[in-house]
């Protein structure tokens, strides 16, 4: 059966190619047409979140069909927190501010509600922090006058709900915490490996604002406790008892339950510069492509053995081929990408799953409930690549959306992407991501004039796909000088503190006023950029992964994993996005390891882990934005 399904991939691949080669669209995507298409995006949001406003607001999520509303998370107006940088994103400075100020006044954590650690911390904390760091910074053109961290108070307020969560014996969190009583006495002590280790990103992000080091801390602590229990061939399962450390579906993949903790790696790193997330990525990485990975298709593996378990896309994988152009591995992605779409073109829309082996929808798994990982890869293909075909795709999926899922108030899920049924239902990740992506892409296309890519910084998007921004506040708060030549935080002012919250929330999460999108502020004016008083050059003496972070495998020593020279060739990365820039690694047969110097910050995922080898074939860095 294995080998008939890797003919059948490998067929597949061959038909796809022939009819897709690269680099040729027989009906391309006009310069006028990608314009169009933009502001048809645009409407698709407006048609979907006016729908919110008007039938569903201010609960938490919109029933499109029935034009009603549903609580889904907390009962806090999911969906207006989930869309406020998308708001900005299309310059909508009349809403984005009567947004904010009713968030401001409306919105209180202080409730009896038992909510989703990882989905809260995505959706509302990430929403909350991105619309903060946009209302509050001039150089973002979308300043509020009259905002007052207003939403930095409340993500603080948030997140100290949610820290009871992580006391437990491995450092990794309970999946639900209640937000007045703490951790319910009968919650399970089995979580997913994405809801443990995808916190990274909006509890760092809220420690360096705060200058308070516990939340950063935490989820830190979290990565290390599920990475600690990886297997001796470096893959992580996808539910692990968070008491004893035991994992209790030993199922490897990059998609359902493991997905984002492989992204969090890696932009954890682009956004805090911190090496220990880097030093990760590349294991888990190195891990994932080697047995994970049939080309171009990945599969689920038991996490000892390696042994194919689910020959199984599911639609959560489709965000891997943008991981890989952020980590500089075009070309598999490239091929993954192509994959996955033909997927979509068989259908209209990607199933939740869908069998290799039978190459047809995976029983019980027929929905497609508006996810946005494949649009996200094609907007970092391009954005990599500015081949047209990616259009073309943007095209094919806002056509699907268009004639499959609009709604009368907004856009369906696809209850079977085989009937096209629909469902009364519409996620606030929509808002937040599908069509945010979709209207990156054809903006870029254009001619970008958003804060994302002409703003004043360089922007790492959480799973949520809410922006956060690489400023010397969030990004070398805590430097220690990791490589030469890095600038480090004085350690006179690198002192973490605790933030004091003096504020009072104004009640009603139940009011129904829809007047608040009336309200608008002056134009703001454009001060001066950061400035990086308080930092200094330093240099640091070089020390080998394991000496900087002492990690090493829960099992004993002697079972650790080497590499040998039998194993399938490595996967080398550099964090790149320029597409001139490509990948390479050692023809010579000399090991590659990571070198960091000035202006240099290489990234290799060598199977030799010797940081005392020479390097070969280095680039430097870029944007990753």
């Amino acid at each position: 059966m294995r080998w008939k399904s890797l003919f059948l991939w490998v067929l597949q691949l061959m038909v796809f190619s022939a009819i897709f080669p690269p680099g040729v669209s027989a009906d391309g995507v006009t310069p006028a047409e990608a314009k169009e298409l933009r502001d048809e995006v645009r409407d698709m949001f407006y048609h979907a979140f006016d729908g919110y406003i008007k039938h569903a607001f201010p609960l938490d999520e919109l029933r499109p069909l029935t034009c009603k509303g549903e609580d889904s998370l907390g009962g806090y107006a999911l969906t207006l927190i989930d869309s406020l940088d998308t708001l900005a994103l299309l310059g909508d400075r009349e809403r984005f501010n009567a947004a904010v100020d009713w968030v401001s006044e409306n919105v209180r954590f202080d409730i009896d509600k038992t909510v989703s650690v990882f989905e809260t911390t995505i959706r509302i904390l990430g929403g909350l922090l991105s619309a903060h760091l946009i209302a509050s910074d001039y150089a973002t053109g979308m300043k509020i006058q009259s905002y007052d961290d207003q939403l930095l108070h409340l993500s603080v307020d948030l997140a100290q709900r949610l820290l009871p969560a992580f006391d437990t014996p491995t450092g990794i969190p309970f999946g639900s915490v209640n937000l007045l009583h703490g951790v319910d006495e009968n919650e399970s002590k089995i979580t997913s490996t994405a809801g443990g280790g995808t916190l990274t990103l909006e509890f760092g992000v809220l420690s360096r604002l705060t200058n308070n080091a516990v939340f950063e801390q935490v989820t830190k602590n979290a990565v290390r406790g599920i990475w600690a229990r990886r297997s001796k061939i470096n893959l992580v399962g996808a539910h692990i008892n968070i008491f004893t450390g035991e994992w209790t579906q030993k199922d490897a993949g990059i998609g359902t339950s493991i997905d984002s903790f492989y992204e969090y790696l890696l932009k954890a790193y682009l956004l805090f510069g911190d090496e220990e997330y880097l030093f990760m990525f590349q294991e888990a990485y190195k891990a994932a492509m080697r047995y994970l990975h049939h080309d171009p298709w990945y599969v689920e593996v038991n996490m000892n053995s390696a042994a194919t378990v689910w020959p199984l896309f599911n639609s959560l994988q489709a965000f891997w081929p943008g991981l890989q152009v952020l980590a500089g591995d075009v070309d598999p992605a490239i091929r993954t990408h192509a994959a996955f779409f033909s997927v979509w073109k068989k259908y209209g829309f990607t199933p939740e799953g869908f069998n290799l082996a039978t190459m047809s929808v995976q029983h019980g798994q027929k929905s497609y409930p508006l996810r946005p990982e494949l649009i996200e890869s094609t907007y970092w293909l391009f954005k990599a690549t500015r081949d047209p075909r990616y259009l073309d795709v943007g095209r094919d999926i806002v056509a699907s959306l268009q004639y499959g899922a609009r709604c009368p108030c907004g856009y369906c899920h696809i209850a079977d992407v085989e009937s096209h049924e629909q469902d009364d239902h519409m996620e606030s990740f929509f808002l937040a991501e599908t069509v945010k992506y979709l209207w990156l892409l054809f903006d870029l296309s254009v001619g970008p004039d958003n804060i994302v890519e002409n703003g004043p910084y360089k922007y790492i998007f959480s799973t949520e796909g809410h922006f956060l921004p690489a400023t010397p506040e969030i990004s070398l708060v805590n430097e220690h000088c990791s490589y030469f030549g890095a600038f480090c935080k004085d350690g006179a002012n690198n002192r973490y503190g605790i933030f004091e919250t003096s504020f009072n929330h104004h009640k009603t999460n139940d009011t129904h006023s829809h007047g608040f999108f009336s309200s608008s502020v002056a134009q703001p004016k454009i001060q001066d950029s950061f400035s990086a008083s308080g930092f200094v050059k330093g240099h640091c003496q070089g020390l080998t992964h394991g000496q900087k972070f002492g990690i090493s495998y829960s099992e004993d020593e002697e079972n650790t994993y080497s590499s040998d020279a039998s194993q399938p060739q490595r996967h080398d990365v550099v964090v790149v996005t320029n597409p001139s820039l490509k990948p390479v690694g050692s023809d010579d047969g000399s090991n590659n390891t990571q070198e960091l110097s000035k202006d240099l910050k290489v990234v290799h995922l060598s199977d030799n882990k010797d940081d005392n080898d020479s390097n070969q074939g280095t680039h430097p860095v870029e944007d990753t934005s």
